[in-house]
């Protein structure tokens, strides 16, 4: 029987054709690439937030002077601005998968490598390799989901972010036991992460092979060639409200356990309220991205964030050991603007290489936004001995990122946007 007929036959029994129905290999796919994207998602803050508890440690074994530990301080944002920027370029030729999987490769050799560094430029040289791998993961881990999970890309930007959230968590939480269990060595509990990364590339090798992405075809399918994207709007919103909550996320990771510990809070209590603003992120992670991209626009998140944001660092700075697990809640939970602003970068875009443009940009502007932040924060107190300043500058920031917020929410497309008027005319 000729196919058209077995399309007939089948309309009037009401039965689907054969070849409608997933085979179980692309089921078992699916499930392997949604397994892979999480553990993509892990790796990409422990490069950075395994090294904080036990940076005494490296810089005196290291011999690393002040200046240097604040270059290092100072490295993640540049490399997820510079390596980010790079990263559609590589994604148009091989494919954003292919450089997924090199990103992968990257962070798991650098991680190993540079615990066993014998230099300071040789340790921020390798420390730079393994944050090019999470630059380029950052960027288009977002663009394989819009592509790849066109119908579920609230589910699974919520996993994306729940798995990041649990791998910063995760390493604040047991890079210091963990290394006093291997010897107190901070080689051995830096270099360990690595298997975290090489867990991750075994599982993204598999899914390179079957999807076969090739070059140009698999990175610019169904997207305009190139966008001019500095034209949209909403691409600089994006960038605003991304660098601004970067600023304040970096800030609390560097100096919250400080806040609480110069209140008269002992240092593991202190240690254990950081933990609390990060694992909070954890399940609202996963729940935030789904309500947000079931709406038509997210600005009701925005100003929920912020406020919760404005009354935490206002609790800091009144009343640091008054309720102190509240404050450390209130700006976990400002800090969830990050899987917010994921969502909306996946929502602001009609394709997914729409999606790779407004990732990029969104987050290579951002990233250079969020640099001064944490170096100001640290000039101030340092001025004046005292945390009212800082976390005052810090709640004012809240303030213009609500603004950038509220108009990247709006629901609008960069392709609307990132036109020249002659061509919208023309529409």
């Amino acid at each position: 029987m000729p196919p058209a007929a077995d399309t007939t036959a089948s309309a009037r029994t009401g039965t689907r054709p054969q070849t409608e129905r997933p085979s179980a290999p692309a089921k078992y796919l699916g499930v392997l690439f949604a397994v892979a994207i999480a553990a993509a998602a892990v790796n990409l803050r422990p490069v950075v937030t395994s090294l904080g508890p036990l940076l005494d440690s490296v810089r005196a074994d290291l011999g690393m002077s002040s200046t240097l530990a604040g270059l290092l301080a100072a490295v993640p944002s540049l490399c997820f601005a510079l390596f980010g920027f790079l990263a559609p370029a590589a994604a148009r030729r091989i494919g954003p998968i292919a450089v997924i999987t090199a990103g992968m490769g990257a962070i798991t050799a650098g991680v190993l490598a540079r615990s066993f560094a014998g230099g300071t430029a040789v340790f921020l040289l390798l420390t730079a390799l393994a944050l090019a791998g999470v630059a380029v993961s950052n960027v288009l881990l977002p663009v394989v989901i819009k592509r790849y999970f066109p119908e579920k890309v609230g589910p699974m930007i919520g996993l994306y972010s729940m798995a990041l959230s649990a791998g910063t968590a995760l390493a604040a939480l047991v890079s210091v036991p963990l290394t006093s269990a291997l010897g107190g060595d901070w080689r051995y509990g830096l270099g360990v992460w690595a298997g975290l990364g090489a867990l991750a590339l075994v599982l993204w090798l598999p899914v390179l092979i079957a999807k076969r992405e090739r070059g140009e075809r698999a990175g610019s399918a169904g997207a305009p060639a190139k966008l001019p994207i500095t034209r949209s709007r909403t691409a600089w919103a994006m960038a605003g409200y991304f660098g601004l909550q970067a600023t304040g996320a970096y800030v609390v990771m560097g100096f919250l356990s400080k806040i609480f510990q110069d209140s008269g809070i002992d240092k593991g209590t202190s240690g254990a309220l950081l933990a609390v603003t990060m694992v909070i992120g954890v399940p609202v992670s996963f729940v935030l991205p789904n309500l947000a991209a079931r709406r038509g626009d997210q600005r009701l998140f925005v100003v929920v964030l912020a406020s919760f944001g404005i009354a935490g660092y206002a609790g800091l700075a009144f009343a640091p050991a008054g309720a102190p697990w509240v404050w450390a809640v209130l700006v976990g939970l400002s800090n969830c603007a990050f899987p917010l602003v994921l969502t909306m970068i996946g929502l602001r875009a009609r394709t997914a290489g729409g999606v790779a443009q407004l990732s990029v940009f969104a987050q290579g502007v951002g990233y250079l936004i969020s640099i001064p932040g944490p170096i100001l924060v640290g000039w101030i107190y340092q001025a004046t001995g005292r945390w009212y300043g800082p976390l005052g500058f810090l709640a004012l920031l809240l303030v213009p990122q609500m603004l950038f917020g509220l108009r990247a929410a709006r629901a609008r497309h960069i392709e609307d946007e990132a036109v020249h008027p002659a061509e919208r005319v023309k529409a």
